[in-house]
């Protein structure tokens, strides 16, 4: 590990403030990673703040440079703005920021980072695992055992043939986490199709994935996994005539927005058993305790945990404690956001 930034007398450590609530805190800095963190900023006392709008908290933000923010933290609007005229840099240690940035922000100029790269690193092992036990049909048969103990095993037959050589995995969206199931998925001898209109096709044909449209993606894909943006164009994208066109026993997987999908469209195709479906999220986030995807065999739910969680959330961590290190040195961010791009980001 490299030493801390602060054996360099030419390193600058400008006033900062952590905005974050305990439990965000305790799971992204354990001891060496908050050492770290002190070693690159000013952090003066209190060190660490869970709101903006406190008398004590806007006194604070007078002398403060950085912002350290995590998940949960309070908007960045014109009164923080106001109260923090110094503020030149945000370090946000989730993925993303369209919460926490408002346009008063954006029109101020601020220079903001995000984890969402780190973020995006166990969603897409979460997706290729998900991928490979549903084309293996995995799930299935463990619950056919299960409900068949009697030795007679003639159940297998009912279970749709396995997919995982030659079959074809279809990802809806060409995001960060799109690009590292597709890059994931290159060992495998398996056809891969993206969906993105705004992505170059070089860029897909580059990770060895097949530009189409969304109506071919359907078509011809045996597990679909959506990796697409939740906004206004792509509300809905998964919706009736989508699911209408893919074949029997196809799998959709989501780990992205639960809006993206017409939700009582696929309960309906999954009520039929035509359909199954892994859903990491919903919408709304829990489900009625009534939701048939609660009870549905051909539904697998998860409660949002495809991405950091315990120790994965280090990797946050350590991206945002490298982009404040390239930041007190004077050299160019890698994970700078750029505000303009914000319609097309998740």
């Amino acid at each position: 590990m490299a030493p801390p930034a602060s054996s360099s007398p030419s390193i600058r450590r400008p006033p900062a403030l952590v905005v974050m609530g305990d439990a965000a805190y305790s799971d992204l800095f354990d001891a060496g990673l908050a050492a770290r963190l002190s070693a690159l900023l000013d952090l003066r006392v209190p060190p660490r703040v869970s709101e903006l709008s406190s008398p004590s908290t806007r006194s604070r933000l007078a002398e403060i440079e950085v912002l350290v923010t995590g998940w949960g933290a309070p908007p960045i609007d014109q009164d923080v703005l106001d109260a923090a005229p110094a503020l030149r840099a945000v370090f946000h240690t989730g993925g993303s920021v369209k919460s926490l940035m408002t346009q008063a922000a954006w029109d101020r100029g601020i220079v903001v980072t995000s984890a969402a790269e780190a973020n995006a690193i166990p969603v897409a092992e979460f997706a290729l695992a998900t991928i490979l036990l549903e084309g293996k049909r995995a799930r299935q048969y463990a619950r056919g055992l299960r409900e068949h103990r009697d030795g007679d095993d003639s159940w297998r037959r009912h279970v749709p043939p396995a997919v995982n050589y030659r079959g074809t995995v279809g990802l809806v969206g060409f995001s960060r986490v799109g690009r590292r199931v597709a890059e994931l998925l290159r060992p495998f001898d398996l056809r891969v199709l993206v969906f993105d209109p705004v992505v170059d096709p070089g860029a897909v044909a580059a990770s060895g994935a097949t530009s189409v449209d969304l109506e071919t993606l359907a078509r011809r894909s045996d597990i679909v996994s959506l990796h697409a943006p939740e906004l206004p164009e792509t509300r809905g994208i998964v919706g009736r005539r989508f699911l209408s066109l893919l074949a029997d026993d196809s799998v959709l997987i989501n780990t992205a927005r639960g809006g993206l999908v017409d939700q009582d469209a696929l309960v309906a195709e999954c009520a039929s058993g035509r359909l199954r479906a892994v859903l990491d999220v919903t919408e709304p986030e829990p489900l009625p305790a009534d939701h048939p995807f609660y009870t549905l065999p051909t539904v697998e739910l998860t409660p949002h945990i495809a991405g950091s969680m315990h120790a994965e959330t280090h990797r946050m961590t350590e991206s945002a404690l490298g982009e404040i290190d390239r930041y007190v040195r004077g050299l160019p961010l890698r994970h700078a956001i750029d505000g303009r791009a914000l319609g097309v980001l998740a």
